[in-house]
């Protein structure tokens, strides 16, 4: 079965969110957060420590989303990649706290379906241990039944087997789960479920790319859009 025949084929199971949706399964960076700034500081850090090759701001932007050792894949010669994971967590584990930007409507959702009753838990290619503190560090881990990233098992985004894993840790059922991510890494880890992923162009994508590049079953302008359009949510006061 193909990606999208995957997801086709529990269109009329998942056409009403807002009865069907009993998990939500969101992503970190680009979706719930934006902590580029400091993201991209280690990547330079590791570079000049290696003597490479500087890249710039974009460059990294546009490479994100499959984990350290992925995006260090794409920049630089694959010798260099396992000390230049090294040098990202030396620096990261200095300014992690830093320029920390929860993204519009993030509370605002998180907070609207906790009060549902709905089971919430981030999945990201975030190191996990990392993204636990981070959450935590700016109050949202309160609203999480679970926070799940890599090296908490073998896998990451989008290998079935850890989709299946949050999923089961959860307790949840994929007919009565969805995803909201921001990028292609997102779309893939929900079909491999068989779950529909909603995506926001907050993240390394624009709407037309998210449209152009992946399955996503809804492409939205931020999470308050996503909320008001899939959960049938209230307007909201869009400063929360």
């Amino acid at each position: 079965m193909t990606k999208q025949s995957a997801v086709s084929s529990l269109k009329d199971v998942h056409a009403d969110p807002t009865q069907s949706c009993k998990a939500v399964l969101f992503d970190l960076d680009g979706t719930l957060i934006d902590h580029f700034r400091v993201i991209f500081r280690c990547y330079e850090y590791a570079l000049e420590k290696l003597s490479l090759k500087p890249v710039t701001y974009e460059q990294v932007r546009a490479a994100v989303g499959g984990s350290i050792v992925i995006t260090f894949g794409k920049l630089i010669p694959e010798e260099h990649v396992e000390e230049a994971v090294d040098y990202f967590r030396e620096e990261f584990d200095r300014i992690w706290h830093e320029d920390i930007e929860i993204l519009p409507g993030t509370r605002w959702l998180l907070e609207s379906l906790h009060e549902r009753g709905l089971k919430l838990a981030v999945f990201t290619n975030k190191e996990g241990d990392r993204a636990r503190r981070i959450l935590k560090y700016i109050g949202l881990d309160s609203r999480l039944d679970g926070i799940f990233g890599t090296l908490d098992t073998p896998w990451r985004k989008p290998q079935p087997e850890f989709t299946m894993h949050v999923l089961e840790e959860l307790g949840a059922d994929p007919l009565h789960a969805c995803m909201i991510g921001d990028s292609p890494y997102d779309v893939d880890a929900a079909a491999v479920a068989q779950m529909p992923c909603y995506t926001v162009a907050t993240g390394s994508h624009t709407v037309a790319q998210l449209k152009q590049e992946t399955d996503s079953a809804g492409v939205f302008k931020n999470l308050f859009e996503l909320g008001e359009s899939v959960f049938g949510l209230p307007p909201a006061n869009q400063s929360s």
